[in-house]
C-alpha cells in the first residue's frame, strides 16, 4: 500500500524498507525519527491494540466465557483460525489469544460479545480515537482484517502509549507463548512477534499486523 500511495520512495538516513516509520521518545514525547508518519494506510492487526483498550476499559468481566460462532470466521480475507466455531473461552484467554497471537476470532468475538454488540463496539473504538485526538484513524471492524482500518504512524503512536499504561495489556500482549483448553484438547499459541523472546529487549507493548494492503 505504500507503494502504491507514492511513498515507497522517500529516501531516509537509515535506508529502511518500510515507507513509513515513527520512533518517539514515550517520557517526552520527542520525535527520534519520522518517516511519512502522517500517511493514512490500512493497518491490520495492529487494530487489535484499541480493540484491547476498548474491551478493558469496559471492565466487562474476564472470567465471562466466549464462544466462538460462525459469525467470527472471516468471510473477508478467508484467513485461517485455530479456534474452531464452537470453541469456548474466557474473555481474558480471548483477549490473550488476540494480542499475543492475533487471533483473528477471538478478537471478532470479543466485539461481538460487547453490550449492543459490533455495531456498539466499533462505534466505541471510533470514539476512543476521537477522544485521543487520533484524526487519521477509522475503524470499521475489530480484528484488522479489512482494509478500511486505517491510521497513521503519528496516531498510532498515540495509541501504543495509552496501551502502555493499561497492565493487562503489557501483559498479554508480551507473552511468549500461551496454551488453553479446546474441549478436551489444549492448544499452544505462540507471540507473533519473536523479539518477546529475545532478553535483550525489553519490549512493553507490541502487536504486530499484516495484510496484503498494508504490508
Amino acid at each position: 500500500m505504500g507503494e502504491l500511495a507514492g511513498l515507497r520512495s522517500t529516501a531516509d538516513d537509515l535506508d529502511l524498507k518500510s515507507s513509513v516509520a515513527l520512533v518517539m521518545d514515550q517520557d517526552t514525547n520527542e520525535i527520534l525519527f519520522s518517516k511519512n508518519s502522517q500517511a493514512v494506510l490500512p493497518i491490520a492487526s495492529i487494530t487489535k491494540l484499541m480493540t484491547a483498550v476498548v474491551v478493558t476499559d469496559a471492565a466487562l468481566p474476564l472470567d465471562e466465557v466466549l464462544t466462538i460462532t460462525q459469525d467470527d470466521v472471516d468471510t473477508e480475507k478467508g484467513s485461517s483460525s485455530r479456534l474452531s466455531v464452537g470453541s469456548s473461552l474466557t474473555r481474558e484467554e480471548m483477549l490473550h489469544l488476540a494480542l499475543m497471537s492475533s487471533e483473528n476470532r477471538a478478537a471478532h468475538a470479543l466485539g461481538r460479545n460487547y453490550p449492543g454488540g459490533l455495531t456498539a463496539f466499533v462505534t466505541a473504538m471510533n470514539q476512543k480515537a476521537q477522544q485521543l485526538g487520533m484524526t487519521d484513524t477509522h475503524y470499521v471492524e475489530p480484528t484488522g482484517l479489512s482494509s478500511q482500518n486505517q491510521s497513521s504512524a503519528h496516531d498510532l503512536a498515540t495509541l501504543v502509549k495509552l496501551a502502555h499504561t493499561h497492565p493487562l495489556i503489557r501483559e498479554l500482549s508480551t507473552s511468549p507463548e500461551f496454551m488453553v483448553d479446546i474441549g478436551h484438547r489444549q492448544l499452544q499459541f505462540r507471540n507473533t512477534n519473536g523479539l518477546v523472546r529475545n532478553p535483550s529487549w525489553e519490549i512493553g507493548v507490541q502487536k504486530t499486523g499484516y495484510i496484503v494492503e498494508a504490508g
